[in-house]
Formats: structure tokens, C-alpha cells, sequence
């Protein structure tokens, strides 16, 4: 009977923690992941180093990003460490 408790105890709290931390974890990072692919030209966007900048040119092959922090200034810049999307540029037709 005690043992019994003590699993039903420990798949409730198991639950509460899942429910709790790693799904809305796992959904931020869906949503992270969703951006980071929706990148094009023109995009404004920040780093997670704290850099903003205006997107120049999306590599798809290398992940990469060439993000423009200056005038005449570029720099490429891993796709995945873009962390917000200032503003979002309307797609070509």
C-alpha cells in the first residue's frame, strides 16, 4: 500500500513539472525556432550579444545571417542567436 502512494505521488508531481516547466519550454522554443526560419532581407532584428541591426542577406545553406549595424558595417551572425524581430519586412511578390 505505501509503495503504491508513493509512485502515485511521484507520476503526480512529475506531471505538475511537466505541465509546469518543460512544455512551455519546449513551446518558446518552437516559437524561437518559427522566427528564426521566417528571417529575410530587411528584417530588423537584435542579437543575443545586444547588437541591432537591419538583415542584408539570409544564407540558408550556412545558417547564417548578414546582419548591417552601420552604415557600410556588415556582419554575419549565426541564424539561432537572433533573438527578436524588431520589424518585420512584407514578403516579395
Amino acid at each position: 500500500m505505501q509503495g503504491s502512494q508513493s509512485l502515485i505521488l511521484m507520476m503526480i508531481i512529475f506531471g505538475i513539472m511537466y505541465f509546469l516547466l518543460i512544455r512551455p519550454q519546449q513551446k518558446k522554443l518552437k516559437e524561437h525556432q518559427a522566427m528564426v526560419n521566417a528571417l529575410r532581407r530587411g528584417d530588423r532584428v537584435i542579437t543575443q550579444g545586444g547588437i541591432m541591426g537591419k538583415v542584408t542577406a539570409v544564407n540558408e545553406a550556412d545558417k547564417e545571417v548578414e546582419v548591417e549595424i552601420a552604415a557600410g558595417v556588415k556582419v554575419r551572425v549565426i541564424r539561432s542567436t537572433i533573438a527578436t524581430v524588431l520589424n518585420k519586412t512584407e514578403p516579395a511578390k
